[in-house]
């Protein structure tokens, strides 16, 4: 049996805690051995520790390590890693996120030195950190990524685009080191929403069935550039002001964000409904999904909106246009181009957008290429290529 080593900075609320630990789970039916360690999210970002309850994954806890910078609490999370690494001796040490990347590599250098067995190293970037949370493309961060490349025998990417800005544009690894494998989720119950669920959605939120309901669902934080969003609300509520504009998640903007409503004049039309366990409710609810990201590998909600046949409205911006590839999935504008976000809100929000033709093929674009079952079947085939004789 294949053991790996999966190191995540935290499971915080989105894509990459939901895929180590659903991975952590699947990959045991596949004889391949799991030991999650993560770290503890910031303040407000929400926690997905929970998705281990009732699952099978071994898991070790790391409480120096975080996404913020610090080195005494950084060179503790290297130490602590590498004493798991040593009493599970893991075939692969696989590390996902910038700050386990860092220390979980340099933790599996370090194991590597006197191991009997060495590890084989993979990293998954799942965006990158080089824009849009820190700028300084070209300086520290890039250096330590090219450094830390050298010592990695794969590096994935969650899409072609990501790959692309990370090789090419700022030379990190080289062509053969790359492999790209998308995301993937337990898209089944979302895709199962059906008009009974619809109208059950409706009721537990108190929205009435008449109402257009217009979502963003992600962290409350600059990245996700919230204030946009409230501007396309704006604009969307001058022409359909029957309009409710849901705002799914929690942050350290949230006091700000709710400020901006009221000085927007949208406060009676904007419902901030914290962090949600339940999808189906949430895109069962939705009329119109919107990302006005700055910055983005693979849109999660996009994802999750387009398996419940929900038509998106999104930022141009990371790996969307990987995931809206069809105009019938959704409309991408220009970065920061809130006039044109909200013309297409609106133009989304007609019969025309909800027919169950282009329900059924959001389904069925985002379930073919972002299924759990394919997701597990890549990585597990990943592993075996870099361990073959396991």
């Amino acid at each position: 049996m294949i053991r790996v080593a999966r190191i995540i900075t935290r499971l915080n609320i989105g894509g990459p805690a939901i895929q180590a630990v659903t991975l952590s789970d699947r990959l045991h039916e596949r004889a391949i051995d799991t030991l999650l360690m993560y770290g503890y999210p910031a303040e407000g970002e929400g926690d997905m520790t929970y998705l281990m309850d009732h699952r099978q994954v071994q898991r070790a806890y790391i409480p120096s390590m975080s996404r913020s910078v610090s080195p005494l609490a950084d060179v503790q999370a290297v130490f602590a890693i590498l004493r798991h690494l040593r009493a599970f001796q893991p075939h692969v040490v696989h590390t996902h996120t910038a700050k386990a990347g860092t220390v979980g590599r340099l933790a599996a250098i370090a194991y590597n030195r006197t191991a009997r067995i060495k590890a084989r190293t993979v990293h998954t970037y799942h965006g990158h950190s080089l824009e849009g949370y820190f700028r300084f493309a070209g300086g520290a961060f890039v250096r330590i990524e090219r450094l830390l490349a050298r010592a990695t025998d794969r590096l994935v990417a969650i899409s072609p685009r990501v790959a692309a800005d990370l090789r090419d544009r700022y030379r990190i690894g080289t062509q053969d080191q790359w492999t790209i494998v998308p995301l993937g989720f337990d898209l089944a119950p979302l895709a199962a929403i059906d008009d009974a669920a619809r109208a059950a959605a409706r009721c537990a939120l108190g929205i009435d069935a008449a109402t257009p309901v217009v979502s963003i669902v992600g962290r409350l934080t600059a990245i996700k550039q919230h204030e946009l969003f409230l501007e396309v609300a704006r604009q969307v509520h001058e022409r359909e002001p029957a309009t409710l504009f849901l705002v799914v998640g929690d942050g350290d903007r949230r006091a700000e964000l709710e400020a901006r409503t009221h000085a927007l004049g949208i406060a009676d039309r904007t419902r901030f409904v914290g962090w949600r366990k339940d999808l189906v409710t949430v895109y069962g609810a939705t009329d119109v999904c919107v990302l006005t990201s700055r910055n983005e590998g693979t849109p999660v909600a996009v994802i999750e909106a387009l398996a419940a046949g929900v038509p998106v409205v999104c930022t141009d911006v990371g790996g969307v246009r990987d995931v809206v590839n069809d105009p019938v999935l959704g409309a991408i504008a220009p970065d920061g181009d809130a006039g044109t976000l909200a013309r297409q809100v609106v133009a989304a929000l007609t019969p025309d957008a909800r027919t169950s033709h282009a329900v059924a093929a959001r389904r069925a674009s985002v379930t073919a290429r972002y299924g759990f079952e394919r997701l597990a079947s890549d990585i597990a085939a990943l592993y075996h290529a870099l361990v073959p004789d396991v």
